[in-house]
């Protein structure tokens, strides 16, 4: 990037206002600095917008659908008009449907339950284990990880070649990878798909807070993501797509709200006639909350426009990788290469150091929030390593002490709410630990490298 566009990056927006941007946190070495969250991939800080909107409605709250009195018209009026809002931010088909859900785990293992019978699914290993897993009922191909995104599209291409022509089949794949931030050929994919006769689901959990995700642009059939990484806490997610599968399939849970009507039958059991609308796999009383903080932030990220955000984030990540890229002690992973488009999600390692000591010394020693581990995408993260991707793990927990070989990397994320000096500070604390070493004693507590006291 040149400095006349470094420059004009940074112009183009300012930081959307997050909650806890002036929160000061006490370093080990005595003192207190703002805290620096570079964590997004795994819960992104909720926009302020996110959270005036939700205060101002939270007197309002009042049960959904089933309630007379107008606090609960008022929230039932609001929790519809979210999923109206969302579905635009999509750019979801006039006829598909979305179900809200806890998270895009949520959405994706609604989605196996209402896989038709005989349904080949197939998936890269490359993927975050909420889109990896859930098929475990069905006839699952697990590819493998693909070296260029045309390879992907090859890859992909040549089992679906192979499948059975006569029965459903479904493709999963992440839009960006959550430990390489690099972007997925979806569209190519979803092409590849189609001709073969199988369906598509977006895993947008770490595209949709970066990049506009539009169904009919790519031609996915459903999208899942989640609220959280969206910016918007308490708990929701999404599903939208092709509806023919959701209404055919039972609910995801049974109870008040998908059902339509139930009567008692002369033998003394109950028949019960499910709705066919989003209801089907919401049963229970909806997050309203939840729903209403997604499409509060689905409105500001439109109103900040992609293309600023986009823009701006492109400049912080050229300026973390070239910091990275001068400190020669530092590996950076990736699957398609120096030059492949990304999200700001880097994942790297450090020669000499364990990452879960890294993580903590970043933490504890410079207030800067990093994640370690396998980040719940364990083969991919093993392949990258260059171990054996059936090796077993547990999400996030270190396997070896501080100065000992871990097969964890250290991964620095970050978005719209990020300011300038966070990612600066962090490239001068990773400059300084690789040179200068840990300033302070740490040890092994629970799994986790913590400040030795």
């Amino acid at each position: 990037m040149s400095v006349s566009t470094a420059a004009a990056a940074r112009t183009v927006c300012a930081p959307l206002p997050v909650l806890g941007r002036d929160v000061t946190v006490p370093l080990v070495t005595g003192g207190e600095v703002t805290y620096a969250a570079l964590d997004y991939a795994a819960s992104a800080p909720a926009l302020q917008r996110v959270w005036d909107d939700v205060a101002a409605y939270a007197p309002y709250y009042g049960s959904v659908h089933r309630g007379a009195g107008y606090l609960s018209q008022l929230s039932t009026d609001l929790f519809e008009n979210a999923r109206r809002t969302v579905t635009e931010f999509l750019d979801c088909r006039p006829d598909d449907q979305l179900v809200f859900t806890r998270s895009t785990t949520d959405s994706l293992n609604l989605l196996a339950r209402a896989l038709p019978a005989g349904c080949q699914v197939f998936v890269f290993e490359t993927e975050h284990h909420a889109s990896l897993l859930p098929w475990q009922d069905a006839q699952v191909t697990y590819l493998n990880a693909p070296r260029t995104p045309r390879q992907a599209v090859e890859t992909l291409e040549r089992a679906l070649a192979d499948r059975d022509p006569h029965g459903p089949a479904l493709v999963c794949v992440t839009g960006a990878s959550n430990v390489t931030g690099e972007l997925w050929p979806v569209r190519e994919l979803a092409a590849a798909a189609h001709a073969h006769g199988a369906r598509i689901v977006l895993d947008a959990a770490q595209l949709a807070p970066h990049h506009p995700v539009s169904v009919q642009d790519l031609d996915v059939d459903w999208v899942a993501f989640s609220g959280h990484k969206l910016y918007a806490p308490f708990g929701a997610g999404v599903l939208a797509g092709r509806a023919d599968w959701l209404v055919a399939a039972d609910p995801y849970l049974a109870g008040g709200g998908a059902s339509r009507k139930v009567t008692r039958r002369e033998d003394g059991g109950v028949d019960v006639e499910w709705h066919e609308s989003a209801a089907r796999h919401e049963a229970g009383s909806p997050n309203v909350i939840g729903a209403y903080s997604i499409a509060s932030a689905c409105k500001a990220l439109t109103e900040a426009g992609f293309d600023s955000l986009v823009a701006r984030e492109e400049y912080l990540i050229a300026e973390v990788r070239a910091g990275l890229a001068g400190i020669p002690q530092v590996k950076v992973l990736s699957l398609f290469g120096d030059d492949a488009p990304r999200v700001g999600v880097i994942s790297f390692v450090v020669e000499g150091w364990n990452s879960s000591h890294f993580a903590a010394a970043l933490s504890a020693e410079y207030g800067i929030g990093v994640r370690d581990g396998l980040f719940c995408a364990h083969p991919l993260v093993r392949t990258l390593l260059g171990s054996d991707p059936q090796t077993q793990g547990e999400c996030g927990a270190p396997e070896a002490a501080p100065g000992e070989k871990s097969l964890n990397a250290i991964r620095v994320s970050f978005g719209a709410g990020t300011p300038d000096e966070h990612v600066e500070r962090f490239v001068t604390a990773v400059r300084e630990l690789v040179s200068e070493g840990a300033r302070w004693q740490y040890r092994t507590e629970d799994g986790r490298c913590v400040p030795a006291v």
